[in-house]
């Protein structure tokens, strides 16, 4: 029985020590200590963020006080998830260690990096996950944004609590809300949804070079130029129109104002008329016309006699 017991203790504390370390802090309870971090506190437990925090096995936690957590508490939930996980820092840091970091700068990881929404296509690097560490000349330690352009803008004020290499706990004097994190849902949220949507295309502007098709004139009737000058009477046969050609009437040759030959060159628009045809016409009514004069003339010599 003795073997039994002692495998029997020995199995009980091994899981014992898992359990403890599983379980090697609480930021519930430690930030529940201390008053002036009752509103971040809070938020933590809201956003479920403290959840992720006690899961870890080696944390720091840079804490806003009340008075300055309202950069934060403004903000949407989402929002405020987010920017909150900026604020927790996946390794362990106490005063000692950031007094002792090489040139005195670096590059801190936080968790909103390790979430997967750190991302921005319009940011080239993208370090919204990010921040940046600075000791100052005058040993002052400043906090701020990796993003570039981002300025050092949180001062640390103290360590609040620590416990070797789990979690440490330093209280900032402001908030680090890094520029682009309300467009983290990404560039796909504000950025404009037809950017690469085709422009509609324009509708076709008349051309202006080409006139408009209209129906040629008609030509000149062979029966209107035979029989004018033949019922007019005995003195129109001395008239101009009567002996003058035809086809030196201006109608006969030129254009009629609605035809295309009137705007553009013969041969373009409308086929042009046989020159040929128009001078037979000419010709066939000037032959009719006289003999219809010589017919009146006939007449009157006889009724005169």
């Amino acid at each position: 029985m003795a073997p039994i017991n002692a495998s029997f203790g020995a199995a009980v504390l091994s899981l014992v020590f898992l359990a403890s370390s599983t379980t090697a802090f609480n930021i519930t309870r430690i930030l529940g200590d201390f008053s002036d971090f009752s509103t971040l506190n809070s938020l933590l437990s809201q956003t479920k963020l403290s959840d992720e925090i006690n899961r870890r096995q080696t944390i720091t936690v840079l804490a806003v006080d009340n008075g300055a957590m309202g950069a934060i508490s403004s903000l949407p939930s989402d929002v405020q998830r987010k920017v909150l996980a900026v604020h927790v820092v996946l390794d362990y840091y106490d005063t000692d260690k950031l007094r002792g970091i090489k040139n005195g700068s670096a590059m801190l990881t936080t968790m909103f990096q390790s979430t997967g929404q750190a991302t921005n296509r319009m940011l080239r690097p993208c370090r919204m996950g990010f921040i940046n560490y600075t000791r100052r000349a005058d040993g002052v330690m400043m906090f701020g944004s990796a993003e570039p352009g981002a300025s050092l803008t949180s001062q640390m004020v103290k360590s609040v609590a620590s416990r070797p290499y789990n979690i440490s706990v330093l209280q900032v004097s402001s908030a680090i809300v890094t520029p682009s994190i309300g467009s983290t849902d990404g560039s796909k949220a504000h950025a404009p949804e037809n950017a690469h949507a085709k422009a509609p295309t324009p509708a076709p502007t008349p051309s202006m070079s080409k006139k408009p098709e209209s129906a040629p004139a008609p030509a000149p009737s062979d029966d209107s130029s035979a029989e004018g000058p033949a019922d007019a009477p005995g003195p129109a046969a001395d008239s101009p129109d009567a002996d003058g050609p035809v086809a030196d009437s201006p109608d006969a040759d030129g254009p009629a104002a609605d035809s295309p030959n009137a705007d553009g060159p013969a041969g373009t628009d409308a086929p042009a008329h046989d020159k040929t045809s128009d001078d037979t016409v000419a010709t066939t009514g000037r032959v009719v016309a006289r003999a219809g004069l010589g017919v009146m003339a006939l007449v009157i010599m006889v009724v005169s006699l």
